[in-house]
């Protein structure tokens, strides 16, 4: 069984702090056959949809990396790539962003935001006041990851179902996509006219982002470029339910996952 974890944060995200090294030794540690540091890019500073207009430190990210590799040696595989979020704010300012990157491994594409309706308010400080709230909100974000489907300058569509993570999770709801069947089966079908695929999140071992029912969807429109990733922001959940997500696929009816690099997908039997 290859072990690969592709979402993980260090302290290159503003939301960790953690050093790459830390994390690449938890995932030797789990016993991870290969490692993807997916840290945040963004076109708009944090909590707002204000476009950030300082470069991007990419020194400082390929410092981290390269210290990784060095402390790892050949103990573990370690790819370089980043989380990709909100791009829709604005494409031509992301794409000239990232004009300048180094050359990466893989690309998350991810919504974090509502849209001008809700002043794209981030799903963490999203607060409805009841389930018909809730799931306009949801229907927002779908709506959201549409546009960056379409847009499609990335490996995979990270962690679908994302606001399920904190209307159940965080404000006591218990929720599900269901009744949005239609939407979905539209993002995929995008995703796979771009040749992107998605990600299962394991979400640290809570409820896998997307989960069963939308993950056979994908594999019955033809999905099979998909990856595995625990969006772990500390060394503790590195690795976390990587195994038990790999059953869920198989369970699902997929035969491989996937791997990168340099932006190519490396399928591994299930």
């Amino acid at each position: 069984m290859y072990l690969a974890d592709y979402h993980t944060h260090s302290r290159i995200s503003q939301d960790a702090r953690y050093p790459m090294t830390d994390m690449a030794e938890a995932a030797v540690a789990a016993g991870l056959d290969e490692l993807c540091f997916t840290d945040h890019i963004e076109p708009i500073i944090w909590y707002s949809t204000e476009l950030r207009q300082e470069p991007i430190d990419w020194a400082a990210m390929t410092a981290e990396f390269a210290a990784a590799e060095a402390a790892v040696g050949d103990r573990i595989r370690l790819r370089l790539g980043i989380e990709l979020g909100d791009a829709m704010w604005s494409f031509a300012h992301t794409e000239k962003l990232l004009s300048d990157a180094p050359e990466l491994d893989f690309v998350i594409g991810s919504v974090h935001t509502l849209s001008e309706t809700y002043g794209g308010i981030d799903l963490y400080l999203f607060e409805p006041k009841s389930e018909q709230e809730a799931r306009a909100g949801m229907r927002d974000y779908l709506e959201q990851v549409y546009k960056m489907a379409k847009w499609g300058k990335f490996s995979v569509l990270g962690h679908l179902t994302l606001p399920l993570r904190y209307l159940n999770e965080y404000r006591g709801f218990s929720l599900t996509y269901d009744g949005f069947e239609s939407e979905i089966e539209d993002i995929f079908r995008v995703l796979l006219e771009r040749g992107c695929g998605i990600e299962v999140n394991t979400n640290r071992g809570n409820a896998p982002l997307p989960g069963e029912k939308w993950l056979k969807m994908y594999r019955r429109l033809g999905g099979e470029v998909i990856t595995l990733g625990t969006d772990a922001h500390t060394p503790e959940f590195v690795g976390c339910a990587i195994r038990e997500r790999q059953q869920l696929l198989r369970d699902c009816g997929f035969k491989r996952f996937c791997t990168f690099e340099k932006m190519r997908p490396i399928f591994h039997e299930l």
